[in-house]
């Protein structure tokens, strides 16, 4: 396998906004063949198996999802500029001189309009979302006839290391997820396993885990794991997660705590750091969808600590991508117990 660096360089710098994936989604799938013999697409998701072939083995899906947040254009205005909707939660403090890219009949490249500093003496309020406006240096005509309404907008697609092991870029929420999924299916490439399990990339959690809630029917697991991001910062808040410390591991009323216990007995059986990640309801993330999908499957999050989300450039700790696989490998190799 590729180092975890190269492998989440290839991931984060392929645009895909939630409901239009495919780009990531043919890049990953073409990853996961080399785990996966039946890997293919369906409904936009990524999918593949692994493991046991006993039916009465338990049932395991990996999921992490493969979108993430963005624009969409809305409008070509008369004067040549393009007006946007969000995709996803976006802190729009961020928006303004971001440059992005335009999914058109053509790739086209814009900025996000803003005025000096000199004509707003700072005090230029936040736009609302119906107020951002995209120059691309074309006219209204021409503009009109390379975009409409509905194409994404991505914002400028990089990667790259960063010095302590921390890696910088954007769309790691939650391509590390994925990253750290195929690092533990490469950990148990030549390993006989006690379990079936389905792999799945799912679309569109940023606008309701959509991609979450058809897989997981169509798979039909007894036990999922949600791998995907969460808030990482210094420890002195509870809500927040430390970066370098490992996976977190889901506790909450809404998560199998059988399977929370689980992970984290498998933790510490093979010397893996991992830290809690206790929420008082919903988790925001696909683990609500899997807990309620058909008669109710046992659900749990395994998270990676992770700074400045939805923004264009995220960070995270490498170490805790590769211990949120390892924690993985280890789960499935006890498979529950």
């Amino acid at each position: 396998m590729i180092t975890l660096e190269s492998l989440l360089t290839t991931l984060c710098t392929c645009p895909g906004i939630s409901g239009d994936e495919s780009a990531a989604a043919q890049q990953a799938l073409q990853i996961l063949n080399d785990y996966c013999t039946d890997a293919h697409i369906s409904h936009g998701n990524v999918i593949g198996t692994f493991g046991s072939t006993d039916e009465n083995a338990p049932h395991i899906l990996l999921d992490a999802h493969i979108d993430q947040v963005g624009l969409i254009v809305t409008s070509v205005t008369d004067d040549g500029f393009l007006t946007v909707g969000n995709v996803g939660g976006l802190d729009r403090r961020l928006l303004p001189v971001q440059k992005v890219s335009v999914c058109g009949k053509k790739i086209i490249r814009g900025i996000v309009c803003t005025l000096p500093p000199h004509l707003t003496n700072g005090n230029e309020k936040v736009q609302k979302i119906e107020e951002v406006r995209i120059d691309t240096g074309y006219d209204a005509q021409e503009l009109r006839e390379l975009v409409q309404p509905g194409d994404s907008v991505y914002f400028d697609l990089f990667a790259e290391k960063l010095p302590g092991g921390y890696f910088a870029a954007s769309a790691l929420d939650d391509r590390c997820g994925i990253a750290a999924i195929l690092y533990a299916l490469d950990l148990l490439k030549n390993e006989q396993i006690p379990c079936r399990v389905t792999v799945q990339f799912s679309t569109e959690e940023e606008v309701g885990e959509r991609g979450a809630c058809i897989g997981c029917f169509a798979a039909d697991p007894d036990i999922a794991l949600a791998v995907d991001v969460s808030f990482a910062g210094d420890g002195k808040r509870s809500e927040t997660g430390v970066m370098g410390k490992g996976a977190m591991i889901g506790v909450s009323p809404s998560l199998s705590y059988d399977i929370s216990l689980a992970l984290q007995s498998a933790a510490d059986h093979e010397q893996i750091p991992w830290q809690y990640e206790v929420m008082n309801g919903t988790t925001g993330t696909n683990a609500d969808r899997f807990s309620v999908c058909r008669e109710g499957v046992k659900a749990c999050t395994v998270s990676i600590p992770l700074r400045y989300m939805h923004t264009p450039a995220e960070v995270i700790d490498l170490n805790d991508v590769e211990n949120t696989g390892k924690l993985i490998a280890a789960y499935l190799r006890r498979c529950g117990a």
